[in-house]
């Protein structure tokens, strides 16, 4: 009996529920890791979703993998931008 008072109904646990929409596309998770990442700021999320889709992903995450060796301090994302600039 005890059992049964821990248990919820149906309805108690769709309402508790947390829907967490996945991307459409591999690019885009990789963007929003690379945001997450660099700490991008809002007025730059836009460009980093961009390059995602226009180049290759072995570009985008050894120039996200170079930032973060080789940028410390700082503004990581201006690095990151002059990184895929310089791949292109």
């Amino acid at each position: 009996m005890e059992k049964k008072r821990n248990l919820k109904s149906f309805g108690d646990l769709m309402k508790n529920r947390v829907i967490k929409k996945a991307p459409a596309f591999e690019w885009q998770d990789l963007a929003l890791r690379i945001i997450s990442e660099l700490n991008i700021p809002n007025n730059k999320r836009s460009s980093i979703f961009l390059v995602c889709k226009k180049n290759a992903k072995p570009i985008v995450e050894k120039a996200l993998n170079d930032t973060k060796e080789l940028c410390k301090s700082g503004e990581k994302w201006r690095y990151f931008f002059k990184l895929i600039e310089k791949n292109k």
